[in-house]
């Protein structure tokens, strides 16, 4: 039973939690009262998705044990799977060094992705990169490098023997 009776906002948002304060007092949330969530398979580490979470449907997600995030665009709180069947089950919940964003590591039941895909990265697909080398040879030193085809020594060139 709630220690206050929650109160909402005209959108259906809580605006008094049971959110332990010190938990509260840690966030910093965007303009709409959120904090990006970032969900990861417990036990592979895959990124499964980002959602949105205000300190209700945090405290939601750290005391049931299923994650709920706020819908921006339903405008209403959602527990992920509840419609779907592929379900959240709440491992672990971390805090980044900002305060602004929210690891949440799980154990997935089926898809994480509303298209159906197991991951929303998946369903979202890789963009270009453009790639620069990077090198770790102190600057006036020569990089050593692996020896060619045919090479007969066995020492790197440009190391010292």
């Amino acid at each position: 039973m709630p220690q206050n009776p929650p109160t909402t906002t005209s959108d259906g948002r809580v605006t008094r939690s049971d959110l332990d304060p010190a938990v509260a007092a840690r966030l910093r949330r965007d303009d709409a009262g959120l904090v990006a969530a970032i969900v990861q398979q417990h036990d592979t580490r895959e990124v499964l998705m980002l959602g949105w979470m205000d300190d209700e449907a945090l405290h939601r997600t750290l005391t049931t044990g299923r994650v709920t995030f706020w819908s921006r665009s339903r405008r209403e709180y959602w527990r992920k799977g509840d419609t779907s069947g592929h379900v959240q089950h709440v491992r672990g919940v971390a805090l980044d060094c900002d305060g602004d964003a929210l690891l949440v590591t799980v154990d997935q039941v089926g898809a994480a992705c509303h298209t159906g895909t197991r991951t929303c990265f998946e369903a979202g697909g890789p963009l270009p990169v453009t790639t620069t080398p990077v090198t770790t040879a102190t600057p006036g030193t020569v990089e050593p490098s692996l020896p060619t085809v045919g090479d007969d020594t066995a020492t790197l060139r440009g190391a010292q023997p």
